[in-house]
């Protein structure tokens, strides 16, 4: 059983994808965090991954509900995105 399945926010399409950038259990993402997990989905799938999938990689980490991650964990997780950016 893919183990990725019980987490909150991460569907089918987005299990695939991070199975493609070496993400494959909760403990693989808690140890990368959602900042780098991000970065490789969004190097690996630039058309197809937005900022949303920065919050449901946090709020899976949280074991809460994307949409529950508050406004300032938000900008904090962008600005480290923006920060490491090129």
């Amino acid at each position: 059983m893919d183990s990725l399945a019980s987490l909150k926010n991460i569907g089918p399409k987005t299990r695939e994808w991070l199975h493609e950038v070496g993400i494959h259990t909760p403990a693989d993402l808690d140890r990368f965090g959602a900042v780098e997990v991000y970065k490789r989905l969004k190097e690996r799938f630039p058309e197809k991954v937005s900022l949303n999938a920065l919050w449901g990689l946090q709020a899976a980490i949280l074991d809460i509900h994307w949409t529950a991650l508050p406004p300032d964990m938000k900008d904090d997780l962008r600005a480290q995105v923006e920060h490491e950016s090129p």
